[in-house]
């Protein structure tokens, strides 16, 4: 099922989401949705907090990145569940690159990450990894890590193009932005 993705503004998006456990209900239904969702927003990644639930999950399909001419290797067959990550190492001289995000659409924006990275993580059959990422799909992970550490990619970019940006922001919190995906809006 295809859920609508929240929009920036909800208080659900800058809250540190909790911790869930393998009684979590309807766990592979909601990761099934997520993905669903993911692909019907022509998004790479989709964390949980997107579609309303505070909890430590996201979900990554970023194969089409290492696919053409300027794709990156790193990404081929790129699909993960990350449940409970932890983030335990970034490392690396950082770099910029154009980010953006389904809660804030038609808004890209230079981000500066590190280009490397450790995490640790449970998969959807509760299997614990630890992994070491480069390149965009540390990237990736780190941008749906943040969302579940209740941080958007708005509050890593320079302040002056923040402040440049607050009417689009604003538009999109009030809902005056039209996209091809279903958004939830927050009324408060």
């Amino acid at each position: 099922m295809i859920l609508p993705v929240i929009a920036y503004g909800d208080p659900v998006l800058k809250k540190k989401a909790d911790e869930i456990d393998e009684n979590y209900p309807n766990l592979k239904e909601l990761i099934e949705n997520m993905f669903e969702t993911m692909y019907a927003s022509s998004g790479v990644g989709i964390a949980a907090p997107q579609i309303g639930r505070s909890i430590r999950l996201f979900v990554i399909d970023a194969s089409a990145v290492a696919e053409g001419e300027d794709g990156d290797p790193s990404c081929e067959d790129f699909k993960r569940v990350f449940i409970n990550p932890i983030i335990f190492e970034e490392s690396g001289p950082e770099w910029t690159c154009e980010e953006g995000c389904l809660s804030i659409p038609k808004i890209r924006e230079d981000v500066k990450r590190k280009p490397n990275l450790k995490i640790e993580y449970y998969d959807e059959n509760w299997e614990l990894y630890e992994e070491e990422l480069e390149g965009f799909a540390a990237r990736v992970v780190q941008h749906e890590y943040d969302h579940i550490e209740g941080i958007l990619f708005t509050d890593r970019i320079n302040p002056l193009r923040k402040q440049l940006l607050k009417g689009k922001l604003r538009d999109i919190q009030k809902g005056n932005i039209s996209t091809d995906y279903r958004m939830k809006f927050y009324k408060g």
